[in-house]
């Protein structure tokens, strides 16, 4: 460990919060500007800061056009590696800029322009980058929504950002099955208030889609009519996307990433937090449904001129657990993205790590984790097998990278297990209780971020300034409320402990209880439910529903329980994980009504608890303790205190 390097993340750590200006001004230089900014941060209008105010640039120019006139057209951009299809296609910097002028033509040719919004709902294939990217060229606005949601889920997000155009693919494919996406997409379209003027679709060889006439355009159809578009300027304070996360009334919330201090922020990332130079490959194994995808799939590698990887699969079973190792081989992968959740299924499956053995991973440098806390076990399986750093990192879809951890670029600080190290510039970090002071270090309260949050954090909601006040700056003035407990020890390092509300994080996808009590609710059966997160070794969490059912009802417990699995299935998605649900006969609920959630997942996960002063029966909680022992959990809650 050299001290010097230490020192010096130091010092840019405190120069990015005392003089913003020079911090990320300097960052800045390494994105090409239409027109260059007179100030850093406008303050003019807290707590809706805003970064490079007046200043123009094009991302999807910053992206590829840049890299092209450089010289470097021949380098790869994308490798697509989809073990599903049995297909890898490398796709250089000229053909991928090729690609995405054309459908950006096409995007225009059906009236999209600057500040409209296109919303995609793709599979994870090359379609889906230059679909972003071509949005990007034009000045649009897209939203991405993950494959897997159901057509319920996906009509709130099209009443929501009303796009103008839709671009969809018709199939997504797992390795045993074909998802059908259109139509999904053409029940949400029916169910919602908004209509798109056309839906482009890409038609896959594995399932092609019936397309409807007058507004269905093939995907193929429209390139080959359209004539490449040129970049768009668009100011540093427009928005670059619509990326919808979990609300806790089950409303989704549109998080805003605007084009400036969200190219500035992920092109440093990319350098300082990841190690990565133009031309390394760089593979993220996310989705670009999810915040990751967009800034590690696609636009931190593009932006820095690295090969990403695109990869169409599954950490095991596509075909063995060996999958990643094959590709970081074959691809010559330096340094891998992935969420904890990947290798505990790997470890899983292959617990020596016997595939490992067959691959030359000698070129690789680096595993970063995130998407939930990595538990200590797996983190050192890695390391033991992989004799590599192995980087735990915490950050949110709100945040659009790093909040806190190890910036391998600058310094590798020694690894504490449990811990995402030390936060990252820009990102002032306090821990709060309740009345708003600082506790002591080591001390557990609510992590919450110092305004202003850094260059590429959300700026606000779409459409929503009160709801994103009300959602992250209320409970703590000038603060951003995470929405996560932990601590900070003696030596800086930040301990991310649990969620303070009730948003649960499935295999890295944080999905809302408040969403799937809706629908659980909606059953005829159902008079009253409550949906925890229970401890799960592989996926973090898995959804638990409890059901009180109403007075009269005979039928079978059994069958009430697998229509409501079905019923969050066709109206969340398989996404949500939801597979099983008890029926007791009443909640544990506080004097004002309040049902106690966080008590039901302590017992549920046989962790310590004590009686809440509020609740309103206590002799409720041994109902529940019996409950879930019916359906596995709660094993060792006898042992606990209870007063």
């Amino acid at each position: 460990m050299d001290p010097h390097k230490a020192d010096l993340f130091d010092e840019m750590h405190a120069c990015s919060l005392a003089d913003p200006e020079v911090f990320w001004g300097e960052a800045a230089e390494h994105i090409t500007w239409y027109k260059r900014w007179s100030k850093v941060l406008d303050a003019s209008n807290a707590p809706f800061y805003r970064w490079f105010a007046d200043g123009e640039l094009n991302t999807c120019y910053n992206a590829l056009d840049r890299h092209v006139e450089a010289g470097r057209g021949a380098q790869p951009a994308i490798i697509y590696d989809s073990p599903v299809t049995q297909t890898v296609q490398t796709i250089t910097y000229a053909d991928l800029l090729d690609q995405v002028a054309y459908f950006a033509g096409a995007l225009h040719a059906r009236g999209v322009e600057k500040g409209d919004r296109v919303l995609l709902y793709l599979p994870m294939i090359p379609q889906s980058v230059v679909a972003m990217l071509a949005c990007t060229r034009l000045g649009a606005v897209h939203s991405v929504v993950f494959g897997g949601f159901a057509p319920h889920e996906l009509a709130t997000r099209i009443d929501d950002a009303k796009p103008k155009v839709i671009v969809s693919a018709s199939c997504g494919i797992e390795p045993n099955r074909i998802v059908k996406y259109k139509p999904m997409l053409d029940a949400a379209i029916e169910q919602s208030a908004h209509k798109p003027d056309c839906v482009i679709v890409y038609q896959r060889p594995q399932e092609r889609a019936p397309l409807v006439e007058g507004r269905d355009v093939d995907w193929n159809e429209a390139v080959a009519m359209a004539k490449p578009a040129h970049c768009v300027p668009v100011k540093a304070t427009d928005p670059l996307y619509i990326l919808y996360t979990s609300g806790t009334t089950g409303q989704p919330k549109g998080v805003v990433r605007d084009n400036g201090g969200h190219a500035v922020a992920l092109r440093w990332t990319m350098t300082n937090v990841y190690n990565v130079k133009p031309g390394e490959v760089y593979w993220a194994a996310s989705d670009v449904g999810w915040v990751v995808g967009h800034s590690y799939i696609v636009y931190g590698p593009l932006l820095t001129g690295c090969t990403t990887v695109l990869f169409e699969g599954k950490p095991v079973g596509t075909p063995d657990p060996g999958t990643f190792w094959r590709v970081i081989e074959q691809h010559k992968v330096a340094t891998l993205f992935t969420a904890p959740t990947a290798f505990r299924a790997i470890k899983r499956e292959d617990p020596e790590a016997s595939h490992l053995r067959n691959y030359d991973l000698s070129h690789f440098r680096a595993l970063f984790l995130a998407g939930e806390r990595s538990d200590p076990d797996t983190l050192r399986w890695a390391e033991d097998n992989l004799k590599v750093p192995v980087l735990d990192h915490w950050w949110q879809t709100e945040t659009g990278w790093a909040i806190a951890g190890n910036p391998l670029g600058v310094h590798l600080f020694p690894i504490k297990y449990g811990s995402a190290t030390r936060p990252m510039p820009g990102w002032d970090v306090r821990v709060l209780d309740s009345e708003l002071k600082e506790v002591s270090r080591g001390d557990i309260g609510a992590l919450c971020v110092k305004l202003p949050l850094p260059p590429g954090s959300l700026p606000t909601l779409w459409n929503a300034d009160e709801r994103f006040k009300r959602s992250y700056l209320q409970e703590y003035p000038g603060y951003y409320q995470t929405g996560d407990a932990g601590f900070i020890d003696g030596d800086g390092y930040v301990h991310v402990m649990a969620r303070t509300d009730d948003i649960i994080n499935v295999a890295g996808h944080r999905l809302s209880t408040g969403a799937m009590e809706e629908v659980l609710s909606s059953h005829r059966d159902v008079a009253e439910c409550a949906v925890i997160g229970v401890a799960d070794g592989l996926k973090g969490q898995l959804p638990l529903g409890f059901l009180c059912l109403k007075i009269g009802i005979t039928r079978a417990h059994e069958e009430i329980v697998k229509e409501v699995v079905q019923l969050v299935r066709e109206r969340i998605g398989p996404v949500a994980d939801f597979k099983r649900a008890v029926v007791v006969n009443r909640l544990p609920k506080t004097r004002s009504g309040k049902i106690l959630r966080g008590t039901m997942q302590k017992i549920a996960d046989g962790q310590e608890y004590k009686t809440p002063a509020t609740i309103d029966d206590p002799d409720v909680l041994p109902e529940i303790r019996m409950a879930l022992r019916s359906v596995g959990y709660a094993k060792d809650a006898e042992a606990f205190k209870e007063n």
